[in-house]
C-alpha cells in the first residue's frame, strides 16, 4: 500500500524505519517544524526528519494542517492510508485524503490515558501494566475503534523515557502487522468502552512541584513518570533542583516533610509524608544532571534544611 507518514518525535522512529523496511511505499513524510533548543538556541530539526531525509523519502513541513497547499500536496501522492504516530490532531480535511482511511499508534491500551501524555501518567499512577493500541482515526480525539494491541508489563525503574523506547519497538512491529491486515481485508475494527476512558492530559509546570508531604513512593513514581524530561523539581535555598531518579526507605524520622535527614559523600535522604527518599540523579537548574555522588561533591545543604516547593514558583 501506499503510505503518508505522519510523525514528530523519537518515538515516531522505530514505526517509519519498519515501514519503509516492508513491502509498502512511503510517499511521503510529514512532521513538525524546526525549532529552537539548547543554549544557543539554534534552529533543530525534528527526529522524524532527519531519518525520513536519510531513507530518502520527501518530506512535508506545513506551517498549518489546515492548509490548501497541504491538501493538495497529499492527495498528489494518491495515498491508501495515513500513519500517525505522536503527531497533531487532524482535520478533516486531512482524514479524508486516504483511500482506506487513516491509522493512529498510541502509547497505552485504550481507552485508558485517551490523552496528549499516556506514558507519563501510567507511571505517574503506578501502573504495574501498559500497552500500545492501533485504532482507526475519529474526529474525536482518541476515540477511534481498536484495530489491534499489545501489553507490556512496566518495570519498577521505568521511566518515562525508557518505557517510551519500550513501547515504541512493540508499536513498530504491531503497525507492520495491521498494515499487512489491512491490505489483505483481515482486520477487524473493535469500537471502544467510553465509559471506561480515562485522561492523560498534557504535563504542565504545576504537576511537576515535588509536594513532600506525599508519600514517597507516590514521589518515586512522580520521578518517574517526568524523567528524563521535563523533570520534577524542588528548590533548595531559591535554587531549582530537578530530581531525576530516586528510591525509597520505608525509614522515617520525626522532622518535617523536605527536611534533609540523612547526608553523607555517597547518599542524600529526605523525609516525605510517609518515608524517605533518596535522590540518585539530580540535575541542578542551568547544569547537566549529575549521580547523586558527584552532586553531593558540590552540594552544600547539610542535615536538619529543607527542600521546599513554595506555591506558585514554576
Amino acid at each position: 500500500m501506499k503510505i503518508i507518514f505522519m510523525g514528530t518525535p523519537r518515538f515516531a522512529l522505530p514505526s517509519l524505519e519498519a515501514i519503509f523496511s516492508s513491502r509498502h511505499v512511503i510517499k511521503a513524510v510529514v512532521m513538525g517544524e524546526d525549532v529552537k533548543r539548547g543554549r544557543g538556541l539554534r534552529m533543530q530539526e525534528p527526529p522524524v526528519k532527519t531519518l525520513a531525509k536519510s531513507l530518502g523519502l520527501p518530506v512535508i513541513q506545513p506551517t498549518s494542517l489546515k492548509s490548501t497547499d497541504l491538501i493538495q500536496e497529499m492527495k498528489s501522492f494518491s495515498p491508501d492510508i495515513l500513519v500517525v504516530v505522536a503527531f497533531k490532531i487532524l482535520p478533516k480535511a486531512i482524514l479524508e485524503v486516504p483511500k482506506k482511511g487513516s491509522i493512529n499508534l498510541h502509547a497505552s491500551i485504550l481507552p485508558k490515558y485517551r490523552g496528549a501524555a499516556p506514558i507519563n501518567w501510567a507511571i505517574i499512577n503506578g501502573d504495574k501494566e501498559t500497552g500500545i493500541s492501533i485504532f482507526q482515526i475519529k474526529p474525536k480525539v482518541d476515540t477511534g475503534d481498536i484495530l489491534l494491541q499489545r501489553y507490556m508489563k512496566i518495570q519498577p525503574e521505568d521511566t518515562a523515557g525508557s518505557l517510551a523506547e519500550k513501547l515504541s519497538v512493540i508499536g513498530a512491529e504491531a503497525i507492520v502487522e495491521v498494515l499487512d491486515g489491512i491490505e489483505k481485508g483481515e482486520m477487524t475494527a473493535i469500537p471502544q468502552e467510553d465509559k471506561l476512558a480515562t485522561a492523560a492530559p498534557k504535563i504542565f509546570p504545576e504537576l511537576c512541584r515535588i509536594d513532600w508531604n506525599k508519600d514517597a513512593v507516590v514521589l518515586k513514581d512522580l520521578i518517574r513518570g517526568l524523567s528524563p524530561a521535563p523533570g520534577a523539581y524542588s528548590f533548595f535555598k531559591k535554587r531549582r533542583i530537578k530530581i531525576l531518579a530516586a528510591a525509597v526507605s520505608e525509614s522515617s524520622f520525626h522532622e518535617e516533610p523536605g527536611t534533609i535527614v540523612l547526608r553523607d559523600k555517597k547518599q542524600l535522604g529526605i523525609q516525605t509524608g510517609n518515608g524517605l527518599l533518596s535522590p540518585q540523579e539530580i540535575q541542578v537548574e542551568g547544569r547537566k544532571p549529575l549521580g547523586v555522588e558527584d552532586f553531593l561533591r558540590g552540594f552544600q545543604g547539610k542535615i536538619g534544611e529543607k527542600f521546599i516547593s513554595p506555591e506558585g514558583s514554576l
